[in-house]
């Protein structure tokens, strides 16, 4: 039972941790695609006509949704001394929920059947705009959640926001910014569940937005184009079918030359975290063989556990063998009854990982609650809860390592008993 005891709590440690690594990286990886769509077309200078080149992308049988984004940076004005830097993103909200979630992340807009959209009653000719909900509020010191009705209370404020451009003026190698006023009213409050989305974003209408950072421009520009793809299209297809539709559209309609077309980037949204990803993944590797290491313990404790059986049991090994029972036989009783102890260790230890990994937000929470201790921060992991997916190929590998270290522990005891005297041992009995 001690043996038990001891593969299962190694097991439900490296399946608790790999899972919530790996969970966390695949909610990195996944909140990407949620904000800006699965691939990401990014052209070295602003892109104009891109309604035209959003239509051509729609005609490919890969493609299920496209839409555009103007960024900027600016000053929001709060109030009296409360004014905070944040990013502006030009978006059209329908389109846009197509290729990404954002649709779900309006609090008033959320649960409608329509299109998400700026206009709000008695809007007007006024600009309507949605703001992070991290922008207004700060999350609860003890709770770390926030007030979602007291920041819808910010639906219909009247918002000024401080941005503007850079200009050569005609003074060579000079430039000149030129600071613009964007007034808008709150529409909606962004909550996407990502710290950093969250406490600095600030979306406005691409082509209100335009107006006032680019008045000269008579076309419609935006920064990038955020691309859906169908639930059936292979990835690498898709790609380069995006990447010719490119090439034929910047030559034909823009006028660009072979160097400012390959200067485009086009990529996915996985593909721009696979740096950052690459190191969660290192971390996490060294995590598990640290644990890894310390579970090696089980092996020995085992050993001990199984030696001591048969250092106490040498009389009735002694008897068997005196009857006519092979050595081998014994070697594997042993090494079954190790292999035994390693199973029913993996199966509990199984349940019990699954068992923490799913409430695992439940128990951070009781902890907080009992020692009023916050383990888990969205500012800091940047999610506002902590993924609880269980990884089963881990628990599998986990699983299968710990029956063997666990048979593994029980060898040398098998060796020993198999190679028993009998005569030695009942030779004054």
């Amino acid at each position: 039972m001690l043996s038990i005891a001891a593969v299962a709590l190694s097991v439900s440690l490296l399946i608790t941790v790999s899972s919530l690594f790996t969970g966390f990286i695949n909610a990195f990886e996944q909140s990407a695609v949620q904000a800006i769509g699965e691939i990401v077309l990014t052209p070295p200078v602003k892109l104009a006509k891109y309604p035209q080149f959003i239509e051509q992308l729609k005609q490919i049988r890969s493609v299920k949704a496209a839409t555009a984004t103007l960024s900027a940076q600016g000053l929001l004005h709060l109030g009296k001394g409360n004014v905070k830097a944040v990013k502006i993103w030009g978006i059209e909200p329908g389109p846009r929920a197509e290729v990404t979630g954002f649709k779900q992340a309006l609090l008033n807009q959320k649960d409608s059947n329509a299109p998400p959209t700026f206009q709000t009653p008695d809007l007007g000719e006024k600009i309507g705009g949605f703001i992070g909900i991290g922008v207004i509020a700060a999350p609860d010191e003890k709770t770390d959640e926030y007030d979602f009705e007291e920041a819808k209370k910010m639906t219909g404020q009247k918002m000024v926001l401080t941005t503007g451009t850079a200009a050569e003026t005609e003074e060579e190698g000079k430039t000149q910014f030129r600071r613009k006023l964007v007034r808008f009213i709150v529409a909606d409050i962004a909550f996407t569940g990502v710290y950093e989305l969250d406490k600095s974003y600030v979306y406005l209408p691409i082509e209100r937005l335009q107006e006032k950072l680019y008045p000269d421009e008579l076309l419609p520009v935006a920064d990038q184009i955020q691309i859906k793809l169908a639930d059936d299209a292979d990835t690498d297809v898709a790609m380069a079918q995006i990447w010719g539709a490119w090439q034929m559209f910047a030559s034909d309609q823009l006028n660009w030359g072979p160097g400012l077309i390959s200067s485009t980037d086009i990529d996915t949204a996985k593909q721009m975290q696979s740096q950052y990803v690459a190191e969660l993944r290192k971390q996490m590797w060294i995590l598990l063989v640290i644990f890894g290491v310390v579970s090696l313990s089980v092996i020995l404790l085992v050993f001990c556990i199984f030696y001591m059986i048969v250092r106490l049991k040498q009389k009735d090994i002694a008897i068997i063998r005196s009857c006519g029972a092979p050595g081998t036989s014994l070697a594997w009783a042993f090494l079954g009854f190790g292999g035994c102890v390693g199973i029913a260790g993996s199966a509990l230890g199984t349940a019990m990982g699954y068992a923490v990994t799913r409430n695992i937000n439940t128990v951070e929470e009781w902890i907080r609650i009992i020692f009023g201790l916050k383990l888990w921060k969205s500012s800091v992991y940047m999610f506002s809860i902590i993924p609880n997916e269980v990884n089963w190929w881990w628990a599998f590998a986990i699983v299968l390592f710990s029956i063997v270290a666990a048979a593994l522990g029980a060898l040398v005891p098998a060796i020993v008993a198999a190679q028993t005297r009998p005569v030695k041992i009942l030779r004054y009995e």
